[in-house]
């Protein structure tokens, strides 16, 4: 007979009582500002604030009052917290806090001054972890940097971190990977993107993003006025919602790193991409690797490649676009003279004879530029540059 297994999402907090928890909370609370105006009056912590093997009287309440929130919330504390909580990074990925270790957690963030990027990765925390921490965010003024990544909070957790941000816009990264988001998440993320112009750094890759959702999230990308990096891939993005979403970039004037991989654009929406491309003078990167792009679409981006001057970066690799898409690909750079590319990723697509002569000729005219083809083989036409990002953050399959 299986076994069934329990959603750690469903009735999280079904051993404890939510009035319970709430008024206990809440004595904590009390506690913390009364000890606030008490180390305030107190000269006890800078006597012993720099002394190694001691802490001050502020470290030992709050320390004191986290345990005390992890007591009421029926959780086990998190030993890292209390090592980290004066550090500018706090990572606590992988360790299991589930909901309510998360709103214990949420108790001593909300007026934390020092932590400026917070990494909870795979916690489980569900949409009352989602909604706990849409709390801090919308008072915390430090913390910049955001991963809630593999979280299982869907669109009501979409919703609550999207308020939060709209009302507190100190937020300039975030990451929502594999959360479950769909049509209904993009709406709330939309609205996010039209409003927020101080989010540079947006990840929503590994989640349920369909045609929908690419119809809703491509207008307001193209209104967006702050975005520069934009993760998206592993989605199901194809068909009218690709070519919304490609429509988006043309109007967009922020955005420079874009991946949009592991998605569905076929060639349709490698023409779009390219439409847009030929508008589009800012974005530098661009990952369009496995989308179903057969010769006819890369042929279309080719064109694209023949005017643009500033995509530094372009990997197409894993599309059945065979030796004839590459070539058209590769020509259209070569007739460029005023190309930037620095990579052209064409791995694990063969290419023939034809392609390999085009690419000696192409090696005299612009010794910048690498070609990345086969399996393992790299074509470098130049000594590969110093300084060179290989791959757009989050590209490569995680």
């Amino acid at each position: 007979m299986g076994v069934a297994m329990k959603d750690p999402c469903e009735n999280s907090a079904e051993n404890e009582p939510e009035e319970e928890v709430k008024a206990a909370a809440g004595d904590f609370s009390e506690i913390a500002e009364a000890e606030k105006g008490s180390v305030a009056d107190s000269d006890s912590d800078f006597e012993t604030e720099g002394v190694p093997g001691t802490l001050g009287l502020g470290e030992v309440v709050k320390d004191t009052l986290y345990l005390g929130f992890c007591q009421a919330f029926n959780v086990v504390p998190v030993s890292c917290f209390l090592r980290q909580e004066n550090a500018a990074e706090l990572s606590l990925r992988h360790r299991g806090l589930g909901p309510q270790g998360a709103q214990a957690l949420a108790s001593m963030l909300t007026s934390n001054p020092y932590i400026k990027r917070l990494d909870l990765r795979d916690n489980g925390l569900c949409v009352a972890g989602a909604e706990a921490l849409a709390d801090v965010l919308s008072k915390n003024s430090s913390i910049s940097d955001v991963d809630l990544s593999e979280n299982q909070f869907g669109a009501p957790g979409v919703q609550a971190l999207c308020a939060a941000l709209t009302v507190n816009q100190a937020v300039q990264k975030m990451k929502l990977a594999g959360n479950g988001l769909e049509e209904q998440a993009a709406k709330y993320l939309a609205d996010l993107l039209l409003v927020h112009t101080g989010l540079k750094s947006l990840d929503l890759s590994y989640n349920q993003l369909n045609d929908q959702a690419g119809e809703t999230l491509g207008p307001a990308l193209a209104e967006n006025t702050g975005l520069t990096e934009l993760d998206i891939s592993w989605n199901h993005l194809r068909g009218p919602g690709a070519i919304a979403f490609a429509r988006g970039l043309e109007a967009n004037i922020f955005l420079k790193v874009l991946d949009i991989s592991y998605n569905g654009f076929g060639d349709l929406g490698a023409l779009a991409v390219a439409e847009a491309l030929k508008v589009n003078n800012v974005l530098e990167e661009l990952n369009m690797s496995n989308n179903r792009i057969f010769a006819a679409g890369a042929l279309s981006l080719g064109m694209d490649l023949r005017v643009n001057q500033t995509l530094r970066i372009l990997v197409v690799s894993r599309n059945p676009m065979q030796s004839e898409g590459c070539f058209g690909l590769l020509k259209s750079v070569q007739d460029n003279t005023a190309s930037a590319l620095e990579l052209l990723d064409i791995s694990d697509i063969e290419v023939n004879r034809k392609f390999d002569d085009l690419a000696s000729s192409v090696k005299v005219i612009l010794p910048g530029l690498c070609i990345k083809k086969g399996a393992q083989r790299e074509w470098h036409i130049k000594e590969l540059l110093p300084v060179f990002r290989q791959y757009p953050q989050g590209s490569a399959p995680k």
